[in-house]
Order: C-alpha cells, then structure tokens, then sequence
C-alpha cells in the first residue's frame, strides 16, 4: 500500500469504483447521445460524498482531505472521465474561492448546496482572446449601480455555465488599476437577468458542456461582491493552486483509463493466433505507460499531501500538474497505436479519452504556463510558493468557518 494512502482512503476509492460502475458507466452513453446533463447524477454523487472531501462537516463537506480528494478524482476519471467534467465546478474551484474569501454567511448560503450536488457550480475566468493572460486582457466590467453590479462583456470556456445554478465571475471594477482593479462575484444566472450561456461544439461531452456567455448589463446584487473590490484575481488564483492538484488527478485518471483500455485490447485482439499482448513491441508501449503513470501518481499525491498538512504545494502542484497532463497525452496516444484504427472509432472509449488526456494539457493552466512557474523557481528568480501562508484567506482545511460564526455570535 502507498504510504499516503490509509485504510480509509482506500475504501472511499472502493466506494467510488462502485458507485461510478454501477450508477454512471450503465447510463452515461446515453446522457452523451441526448445531449441531456445529468443532474440527478451529480446529485447522487454530492450525497455519496465524491465532492465535499476537501471542506469540513460544517459545510457539508466530509472533511477527509485532499488526498482523498484526489483519489476521488483520479477514481471517477478512470471509470468515466467526461462525469468527473464537473468536479471542479462542485468540489474545487468554484466551492473553494467562495469559501477562502467569502462573508460567512456567503459560505453557509452557496458552498453546502455546491458539495451537495444540489446546485451546479461554475468558475468563469478566461474570455476570448485572453488565452494565459486572463487578466491582462480582461474586457468584462462590473459597474457598481446603487445596490447592484451591471456586468457587461463576454465569458469563454465556462464549464457547466448553461446550467449553473450558482457561480463564481471575475470582471473588473477598475479600469486603471491593472490586476488590482479586477473584482470576483457569487453570481445566480437562474435568477438575474442578462446571462446567456451558449454551448461551444467541442470533440468532448455533449452533457457536460462548456460555454460562451453573454453579459448584458446581467444584474449580480452588491451583497454577492467576493472578498473586497480588486481582489479577484488573488481569489481565483489562490483556488487555482489547489484546482491544479484536481486537474492532476484526473489527468492521472485518464491516463489509467487508457492503459486499462490498451491491456483489455491487447489481450482480446489476436494476429497469427496470439493475442498482441504477446508482441514485445507492444509490451514496451505497455511498460512504458505503466511507469510514467507511477510517477505521475507519486508526484499528485505528494502535492495533495503536503496540502493536507498544511505545507507549501504551489510548486509541487505545477510540477504534479504538468507532468500527470503529459502522462495522460502519451498514454492517449500509446493506447490509439496500440487500437491501430480502431482508436478513431467512437465505440471505444479511447478515441474520448484521448480528447480529454489534450483537455488536460491546457486546463487550470496550460503546460506552458506550468513549465515557467516551474523553471523561474528552480532558477532561483521567483519562487513558486512565495505566498504560501500570506493570503489572508480561508483554507477549507485549516480554518472552519463555523469557528468564525461562533465567534461571532459569542462575542
């Protein structure tokens, strides 16, 4: 057994196994040929516990860690990656800006429902044309008007935003105050009006879509502003370094997935009366996806540890980030090698995978971006956990907002 990896987490990852097998995998085709998101199944995934693990009881949460987390993610991926599209809608990203810099009545309000399954989550940064430079090139604005924001601009790549019940929107509040000047909002499309989301056609799920949005004066109440004006980028990127551990997890995932794909294919397909498994060819391609695997493996639960326990995991994310994406791709592609043809077709579970495994590469940063915050810091110019501990905001695994709430009340 990994010595990370306790008797408990192991049993999670059991009841995720089972829970993805028996409730996603018999019906998640079916979902993808309806173009249908599955909300009932979020749902019932937020009441097994596969999204709260990183937030306390307080909240919902289950309050066992990112370890656990990550194998939860690294789990789910395995058995259907295009299902674990939402996780960091409902147990990452969206969930942990709201709690590291909420009011605490804004946590009490919107992260129990998100952990829950109950409301579907967002977490809209990029726009188009920004690329890595989200906020050099923001164009979206937030304008204060009496007890309200008007939000005018446009949102790209923003998961699960033509459903998303509650979300979390970055705009900016002042136009001369460069990454200073751009503000974070709780936002509720379902109830405000002027936000209209537009599923982008990509080669991934067609029931967990990602979006183009539309902000036309959209109306976010001033009570739902996040932390203070011109903190929004420090928010997002303060939830960006636990969301890349996520992201590992499910590249780490997806990269298993592929190599099971590859062993069941190379046992079953038979060329001159042996199953190719028996090539040495493809042995190799088979060793070499089982050891980078390994490794990637090591490296996402050592950041996801030194999370837990409260230790600097700026740098080892990046690094944990960057090399389980370029483990998922080079599986990807073994694994279509090994298919021949057969990885194009759409019956086999390779040909999606490997779309993800590519997902992966640019999602919560891209390799490149990765690749410099990794090489400034072993260079020595800018060290990659320099603000670790000097925040200012809450950590779902330190501080417990209902400390807070008691305090409050007791004094």
């Amino acid at each position: 057994m990994d010595p990370v990896l306790t008797e408990e987490i192991e049993a999670i990852r059991e009841t995720v196994n089972r829970f993805m097998r028996t409730e996603v995998a018999p019906v998640m085709d079916g979902f993808e040929e309806r173009h249908e998101f599955p909300r009932d199944l979020v749902a019932r995934a937020g009441a097994v516990g596969l999204y709260g693990a990183a937030f306390p009881e307080s909240v919902g949460g289950t309050d066992v860690g990112y370890v656990a987390a990550t194998v939860i993610q690294e789990e789910m991926s395995r058995i259907d990656v295009r299902f674990a599209a939402c996780n960091n809608q409902q147990g990452s990203t969206c969930p942990t800006c709201i709690y590291a810099a909420g009011t605490p009545e804004q946590v009490m309000k919107y992260v129990p429902g998100l952990v829950a399954g109950q409301t579907i989550g967002m977490m809209s940064l990029s726009e188009p044309g920004s690329g890595s430079d989200a906020a050099g090139a923001m164009k979206t604005t937030a304008r204060r008007d009496g007890d309200v924001y008007r939000i005018n601009g446009q949102k790209m790549w923003a998961s699960m935003a033509n459903q998303t019940d509650v979300g979390v929107l970055i705009a900016r509040t002042n136009a001369e105050a460069g990454i200073r000047g751009i503000s974070a909002f709780i936002v509720e499309p379902k109830k405000y009006p002027g936000f209209t989301a537009q599923p982008i056609d990509t080669i991934l799920s067609k029931a967990m879509r990602t979006n183009l949005v539309f902000l036309d004066d959209f109306v976010v109440p001033a009570e739902n502003l996040l932390g203070a004006e011109g903190q929004g980028f420090k928010i997002v990127m303060y939830a960006l370094q636990s969301g890349r551990v996520t992201i590992a997890a499910k590249a780490l995932g997806t990269a298993q997935a592929c190599l099971d794909e590859a062993v069941r294919y190379a046992n079953e397909r038979t060329i001159s009366g042996q199953p190719i498994g028996k090539f040495q060819m493809i042995q190799s391609d088979i060793a070499e996806m089982t050891a980078a695997i390994e490794a990637s493996r090591a490296l996402v639960y050592k950041a996801a540890y030194a999370m837990d326990h409260g230790a600097p995991f700026n740098r080892i994310a990046s690094i944990a980030k960057y090399q389980a994406a370029q483990t998922a791709k080079f599986c990807a592609e073994k694994a279509q090698q090994i298919f021949g043809g057969y990885g194009l077709a759409t019956e086999y579970k390779i040909s999606w995978l490997s779309a993800y495994a590519s997902l992966f590469v640019n999602g919560e940063g891209s390799a490149n971006i990765q690749k410099l915050l990794i090489a400034n810091d072993s260079l020595g110019y800018k060290s990659a956990d320099r603000h670790h501990g000097k925040t200012g905001f809450r950590n779902p695994r330190v501080n417990d907002v209902a400390d807070e709430v008691k305090d409050r009340v007791g004094s």
